[in-house]
């Protein structure tokens, strides 16, 4: 992670200038960027209320302006940051809330997991600072386009489209948030909290592969919902992460173990056949 906010345009440029030289790459496809640009308005849209919402609540405790930023800006995740918020005392105990943020952003290890093997053309140089920028709504986006196109690895700058676009949304409304919380008045009263949900469930929804595919997500669920329900803090997402990839990892093995016991008796049949099938 960044420790300075300087070094935020210095990582965009020299990740910018990498891709414009890279050879596995090529030019830097501004067409990609804004296509990216553009899927993600209806996310950007959706970011808006949820930021001027933990901006306001950010203010309540006492973050200023110049803070808040700070805040949403190195570390960009909305769930550690509402849960760095309910946490937020005074004086504030602070490694409560970096264990718990880390806690709640552990997520981002799995996803970074998955979204490895799309990132295998790109230099260290390029991948490093794009994950910067890496949010859950621009990762499912990022993997949803690869796949609908059937491609190896993603559109970098069809993802930076993204990326860069929802973090400046968060980051700009938050900031508004501080500026204009005392006169909204309390924003959860309208329900605005669950915008972050509903995006990403219709995000989910174009990564849908059939009920097969969708065990690992009901078991990454259950242990959520009953880890929030007998727990108290944010265990519920390492539970629910952590129950999803075992379950996943189950799941593959015992597809590999079938596969295994028909492969003989599918290749005595071909040979009893006369021909392959």
């Amino acid at each position: 992670m960044n420790t300075e906010t300087a070094t935020l345009p210095l990582a965009t440029d020299a990740l910018t200038g990498e891709l414009s030289s890279s050879s596995t790459v090529g030019k830097f496809n501004k067409r990609e960027f804004i296509r990216g640009l553009i899927a993600a308005i209806p996310v950007m849209i959706g970011f808006v209320p949820v930021a001027l919402v933990l901006g306001a609540q950010a203010s309540a405790k006492g973050l200023n302006l110049f803070e808040v930023p700070l805040m949403t800006g190195l570390n960009f995740g909305g769930g550690s940051e509402f849960t760095a918020m309910g946490l937020w005392t005074s004086p504030p105990h602070i490694l409560l809330i970096v264990t718990m943020s880390m806690l709640v952003n552990s997520r981002h290890i799995l996803m970074g997991a998955a979204l490895a093997p799309y990132l295998k053309h790109l230099s260290k140089k390029q991948a490093i600072p794009s994950l910067f920028f890496m949010c859950d709504e621009s990762w499912a986006m990022a993997l949803a386009d690869a796949k609908k196109k059937g491609a190896a690895h993603i559109s970098l700058p069809y993802y930076l489209g993204t990326a860069i676009g929802l973090y400046l949304t968060w980051v700009t409304f938050t900031t508004l948030g501080v500026w204009l919380g005392p006169t909204l008045g309390n924003l959860d009263q309208f329900g605005f909290d669950m915008a972050f949900t509903a995006v990403f469930l219709v995000l989910l929804k174009g990564m849908w592969k059939g009920t097969t595919a969708c065990r690992p997500w009901l078991v990454s669920l259950v242990f959520a919902a009953l880890t929030y329900l007998l727990i108290p803090g944010a265990w519920y997402v390492a539970a629910g992460a952590l129950s999803g990839l075992l379950y996943a990892a189950y799941q593959a093995g015992e597809a590999e173990n079938q596969s295994i016991e028909e492969s003989p008796s599918s290749t005595a049949g071909n040979v009893q056949g006369g021909h392959p099938q």
